[in-house]
């Protein structure tokens, strides 16, 4: 986990574990990230290698193909393989682009 905190960093964006504290969040763009689930690969029986999954959430109020572009460079440059999707949020007014992978942990 301390790879993805150093590579989320890398960002500038500011971000979080999960979400920000009521009345803490910071204004878009902001990231919250989450590791929802494990893939690990097993050999005799045993946990062979760790691995989580990793879902990225960038919000943003507006279309911000730049700060999606800052990311996914920071994603590249650690050659991070990555599905995208998107979805506008329309209770909170704002565009949530989720990007997902696996990481050795």
């Amino acid at each position: 986990m301390d790879d993805l905190v150093k590579i989320l960093e890398e960002t500038g964006i500011p971000f979080a574990y999960d979400h920000f504290a009521e009345g803490e969040s910071p204004d878009p763009p902001f990231i919250c990230y989450l590791l929802p689930q494990s893939d690990n690969f097993s050999a005799d029986g045993k946990v062979y290698l760790k691995v989580s999954s990793v879902n990225i959430e960038l919000y943003t109020d507006s279309k911000d193909l730049a700060v999606e572009q800052k990311l996914e460079t920071v994603l590249d440059i650690h050659g991070i393989f990555y599905d995208k999707t998107e979805v506008w949020i329309e209770s909170e007014k704002l565009y949530e682009v989720l990007y997902s992978f696996e990481l050795e942990v």
